[in-house]
């Protein structure tokens, strides 16, 4: 099974959270693979920029050596404006960028790892697991 980090789990990572890193730790040792949306690792970088961090940045940038940063594919953006759209005529809306990472779970078949999943419990066939 591949696992995407949300960004809020990232964040929960580099505050040394037990239940996250234990997960974390888990699913590593049992083989799974654990990547990062290119939208949550802009996400964390922007933050970064913003509250200059250094301790939390070289963290991350550690991090980044165990998990792969997965790009968004053509095929991605489309799956995010069906996505979209879908929401819409139902009435439900959720942040740009998280219907992004949705879509790359989407079209990729990954987990997302989120604490998040108000956000994107209305997202039809997201696969999601919580670690905190």
């Amino acid at each position: 099974m591949v696992y995407a980090l949300d960004t809020n789990i990232i964040i929960r990572y580099l505050r040394d959270d037990s239940n996250v890193r234990q997960n974390f730790n888990a699913k590593v040792l049992e083989g799974h693979d654990l990547i990062i949306p290119k939208i949550v690792d802009y996400e964390m970088r922007r933050g970064f920029l913003v509250m200059f961090a250094p301790k939390k940045e070289t963290a991350y940038k550690i991090l980044t050596e165990r998990c792969e940063v997965v790009e968004m594919s053509s095929y991605s953006w489309g799956r995010a404006e069906q996505t979209y759209a879908s929401l819409y005529h139902k009435g439900f809306t959720i942040g740009e960028l998280d219907i992004l990472i949705a879509a790359t779970c989407l079209e990729n078949n990954f987990t997302l790892v989120t604490n998040n999943t108000k956000h994107f419990q209305n997202i039809e066939g997201l696969l999601m697991v919580d670690w905190s």
